[in-house]
C-alpha cells in the first residue's frame, strides 16, 4: 500500500504562463524519470454514489471529503492504482493499491470481488466504502503531465495539458476513447504537492504563478461539470 499526506496547492495557466513556469522549474528541479520529451499520460476513472455524494461535497466545500479513483498510465498497462484519496482542512491523505489489469477492468464494471477477496487493508477499506454508498464507475479523465520533484520535502510540481474526459465508456483500457475537452486546450493546471510548508527556493523558481489567486479546481468536478447544467 502507498500512503503520502501533503498541502496541495492548484493554479490555472495559460499557456505563456505555464510555458514559463514550466522552464524555470526544469531548469532547477529533477524531472520525474516518465517525462520522456513531451510528458507521460495519466488517465483516471473515477468512482461516486447513485446521488454523487463525493461531487456534490466538492462543491459545497466540505473541509472533510474523499474520491475513489482508479489510474493508470496507459492502455496498453498492466496494473492500476485503486486510490482513496482524502482532504481534511488543508491536507491530502492518498492511500493506493496496486491491482492486476484483470482486476481494474473488473472494478471499471463496477465487479467489486476482487476487493473483497483482497486482505489487504486499504483494499478491505475501499470494498466496505464502495459497496456500503454503492459506488458506481463514473467518468474516465485523462490529461497530459510533466513533472519535477523536490525529494528534500517529497514537494512535485506538476504541469497537466489537455484535460478531456468522457462519461459514456469507463473501460480504463480503452484505447480509442472518444473524449471531449474539459478546460481551454490553451490553459494548463499547474499543481504544487509538499510536506509542511513550501521550500523558498521552489516558490522563488515557480514564480509569478504561485502569487496568483489559488484555484480549487478539480480535474473530476471540471469533466461532471460539462455535462451537468447545475454547475456553474
Amino acid at each position: 500500500m502507498r500512503s503520502v499526506t501533503r498541502k496541495e496547492k492548484k493554479f490555472l495557466l495559460d499557456a505563456v504562463n505555464a510555458a514559463q513556469a514550466e522552464a524555470r522549474v526544469a531548469s532547477i528541479l529533477a524531472a520525474d524519470p516518465h517525462n520522456g520529451t513531451s510528458g507521460y499520460p495519466v488517465r483516471s476513472l473515477y468512482f461516486d454514489t447513485p446521488d454523487d455524494r463525493d461531487f456534490w461535497a466538492k462543491i459545497d466545500g466540505l473541509r472533510n471529503r474523499r474520491k475513489v479513483r482508479l489510474r493508470t498510465y496507459g492502455a496498453d498497462a498492466d496494473f492500476a492504482l485503486l486510490e482513496l484519496k482524502q482532504k481534511t482542512n488543508d491536507n491530502q491523505h492518498k492511500r493506493g493499491l496496486r491491482v492486476p489489469r484483470a482486476d481494474a477492468i473488473a472494478l471499471s464494471h463496477g465487479d467489486l470481488t476482487c476487493l473483497r477477496e483482497n486482505q489487504d487493508p486499504l483494499a478491505q477499506e475501499l470494498y466496505g466504502i464502495m459497496s456500503t454508498w454503492c459506488y458506481m464507475p463514473r467518468m474516465i479523465v485523462e490529461y497530459d503531465r510533466a513533472a519535477y520533484v523536490v525529494r528534500e520535502n517529497s514537494t512535485r510540481v506538476t504541469f497537466d495539458k489537455r484535460v478531456r474526459a468522457t462519461e459514456a465508456n469507463t473501460n480504463l483500457f480503452d484505447p480509442n476513447l472518444a473524449m471531449y475537452p474539459v478546460i481551454d486546450p490553451f490553459n494548463v493546471i499547474l499543481e504544487v504537492k509538499f510536506n509542511t510548508f513550501l521550500l523558498s527556493y521552489v516558490r522563488r523558481t515557480l514564480g509569478t504563478a504561485v502569487d496568483r489567486t489559488e484555484t480549487s479546481v478539480s480535474k473530476y468536478i471540471l469533466g461532471r461539470g460539462v455535462s451537468q447544467d447545475f454547475v456553474s
